[in-house]
């Protein structure tokens, strides 16, 4: 190697992140895009049981984030992120045996307890292994950028890994359904499934920290490292940050104002990541493997990857073209991202004519959403010191977990009951399953206007919290 020459090692670092992110969201949707169409037939499952295990790996998912940053800091970046994609990639291949785990589970006597059925059971230990896993990739993503990269950089290298997200959530409907058609539902949980092992490999091969990467020159180690010496000497400067209690967090209302802020809202983002192939089939008869199917979905999925993009700027011209603090700007952008969930209320409505609008509404309602999300993440550093961050993030982060929770188990609940009554069951015009849908795309329209204006009433004006 060139010494005197620059090398760029920590993009392809950053690569190594992006595709690890675009695999987890992958395998987060196989089972969506197969539940309907492909698991459910042969299982005989009801929404309620689909409900049920997604709401489990919704709590699991945000119990697990409580502690997925200490078990990546105890064992390291390269340790703690072969660890986390291994798990997360076994339990991905896991959900292909539960056919066979069903049948012999019947054959031995068990027929399922508590009102669960044995492939449910079987459903729900694999999805709490995937969820396990899946806990552990953004704060292993987050600490490699901070090794890898100088403050300058990190947003971008940050913006390029979380891009796997959309990546994956565009590529989803476009290879696992074809997958599940062609080679059965097993294989598509196999293969998306086994890329992290391929995952594995790479970064067991180029990993390294870099004052300890053979390939990093002593130039891209200096850039770095530019902030270190600024960095010792204001940590050495500044006084010593106290911790925050959890009694003292929930005495806060800025705490509410996230715990509000997060409950009733992440729940719409998986409520529709998880239902909207389903609502697809039951309304329009589009199966996740058919051609129209899989357009309505890629079309959605990338309504939310670039308009969200748009409007996460409009905080930055809150602030800089508006000269208003960051907290006042960001709570008028927010206002502003609540308003786009609005749309859900035609889909149900205008799906009488085409099953276009519907997904694109629900994109646009989806963009919001992320929009909502990113910025609900940096309140937590408007208002709260450095030192506090971590537990208001893990606060936030289960609370966000368990409207999860509530919202699919309540929506799987819901659909096999309103189709069970039938025309019995009516809300504004429609009965049975339609009825149904209509109810939680309501709660989804109005769930950020009122989780904004609860937390404008918590917090009216910016107020630092001092410890």
């Amino acid at each position: 190697m060139d010494q005197k020459k620059m090398s760029n090692v920590r993009w392809v670092i950053c690569s190594l992140l992006f595709f690890a992110t675009t695999v987890n969201y992958l395998d987060r949707q196989v089972l969506s895009l197969t539940y309907k169409d492909f698991i459910a037939p042969e299982f005989g499952w009801t929404d309620n049981d689909y409900g049920t295990i997604t709401a489990v790996f919704s709590i699991v998912y945000a119990i697990c984030n409580l502690f997925a940053g200490k078990f990546i800091d105890i064992l390291g970046t390269k340790k703690g992120y072969l660890w986390a994609i291994f798990i997360w990639s076994l339990g991905a291949c896991l959900h292909a045996g539960c056919g066979v785990g069903t049948e012999a589970l019947k054959a031995a006597g068990f027929v399922g307890m508590l009102g669960i059925t044995v492939s449910v059971w079987l459903f729900l230990g694999c999805r709490a292994v995937l969820a396990l896993g899946e806990a552990g990739n953004f704060p292993a993503a987050i600490k490699v950028t901070a090794e890898y990269f100088p403050k300058k950089d990190r947003a971008f290298a940050t913006s390029i890994f979380n891009a796997g997200s959309s990546v994956g959530a565009l590529a989803a409907p476009l290879t696992i359904p074809l997958i599940a058609k062609h080679c059965g539902w097993e294989m598509a949980f196999i293969i998306i499934g086994a890329l992290g092992f391929v995952w594995m490999g790479f970064w067991f091969a180029l990993y390294r920290k870099p004052e300890s990467n053979p390939h990093v020159s002593p130039g891209e180690l200096a850039y770095i490292h530019q902030d270190d010496a600024a960095e010792a000497a204001a940590k050495a400067a500044e006084p010593v940050q106290r911790k925050i209690s959890f009694l003292k967090a929930f005495s806060l209302p800025q705490t509410w104002e996230l715990i509000v802020g997060r409950f009733l809202t992440d729940g719409v983002w998986w409520f529709f990541l998880f239902w909207t192939p389903g609502y697809l089939s039951d309304q329009f008869g589009y199966k996740s493997s058919d051609g129209m199917g899989m357009a309505l979905i890629f079309t959605l999925y990338a309504i939310v990857t670039f308009v969200s993009i748009f409007l996460c700027k409009i905080p930055t011209y809150m602030v800089d073209k508006r000269k208003m603090n960051a907290y006042d700007g960001r709570m008028i952008a927010m206002f502003i991202f609540a308003c786009f969930p609005l749309l859900a209320l035609g889909a149900q409505p205008l799906g009488s004519i085409s099953a276009w609008f519907p997904a694109v509404l629900i994109g646009f309602a989806c963009a919001g959403h992320q929009a909502w999300s990113a910025n609900m993440y940096s309140v937590v550093g408007d208002m709260f010191p450095k030192s506090t961050i971590g537990t208001l993030t893990g606060i936030a982060q289960f609370a966000a977990g368990c409207g999860s929770f509530l919202i699919n188990k309540s929506a799987g609940a819901l659909f096999t009951y309103a189709e069970g009554k039938g025309d019995a069951f009516t809300y504004l015009g429609y009965s049975g399953k339609p009825a149904g849908y209509f109810m939680l795309f309501t709660y989804c329209a109005v769930a950020y206007l009122v989780g904004w204006c609860i937390m404008k009433a918590l917090v009216p004006h910016y107020r630092k919290v001092e410890l």
